[in-house]
């Protein structure tokens, strides 16, 4: 049984049938839409579909981590399609986006149940241009300025209560206007309370130490103090 949710502000009726194709496909690497792919736990693409739908997409499916992601790598026990991980991240990044912070759209996700398990995958908007801040700083400086923009993008987070739960340096990325933008938000929650938000700054900070002993990027200790300057504004 299958599950298509789709973003109407980017997908019309009459592409639904083009969009669940996409999700379908779980090998691009011969298809001239092809624009590119990452590796982690899977294969995320990044996929030429601006003809059909007016923005570039990156596809991902969902799989587990951890020592039972080796047994079961991407079935997932199903209560209801709420409750899957692609459509909460699906909604989550549309309410941010009604927020006005910068992250992705969600185009569409699908959720394949077989049983009391469940698939998923989706299509998000790819954001032109781009490079996570592991690799930009590697050849490049910020300015204080732009590390206090990214303290205040990461307070507005929480000011929203979003508990971004893998806040590091891979998943902010800088554009070539030198804008930043927030991605991977798989897991990730409205959640109250604030007691979480000091660890979540923490596990940013160990990022950027962990990238300047393992990369070399360029980071200081000043640079991380006008950051929690800008946090803190």
């Amino acid at each position: 049984m299958r599950y298509c949710q789709f973003n109407p502000d980017i997908v019309p009726l009459a592409q639904h049938t083009f969009v669940e194709q996409l999700l379908n496909c779980k090998d691009f690497t011969k298809s001239d839409r092809l624009l590119g792919s990452s590796k982690g736990r899977g294969t995320t693409w990044f996929i030429n579909t601006t003809a059909e739908l007016g923005i570039n997409s990156v596809l991902r499916h969902y799989y587990r981590g951890g020592i039972f992601g080796k047994l079961v790598k991407d079935r997932y026990f199903f209560t209801h399609n709420e409750n899957t991980r692609a459509v909460q991240e699906f909604n989550l990044l549309g309410q941010l986006v009604q927020w006005g912070l910068p992250v992705p759209r969600p185009i569409a996700c699908q959720i394949t149940r077989q049983f009391f398990c469940y698939q998923a995958d989706i299509l998000l908007e790819k954001i032109a241009n781009t490079q996570d801040l592991s690799q930009y700083l590697q050849k490049n400086q910020l300015t204080k300025l732009q590390y206090a923009e990214i303290g205040r993008l990461i307070r507005q987070l929480h000011d929203h209560q979003v508990h971004h739960s893998d806040l590091n340096i891979h998943n902010i990325l800088i554009d070539n206007q030198g804008k930043f933008w927030l991605i991977d938000f798989d897991k990730c929650k409205i959640q109250i309370g604030c007691s979480w938000k000091q660890k979540n700054l923490d596990r940013l900070h160990r990022s950027f130490l962990k990238e300047q002993t393992r990369l070399g990027i360029l980071f200081n200790e000043q640079d991380w103090q006008m950051l929690l300057d800008g946090y803190a504004k």
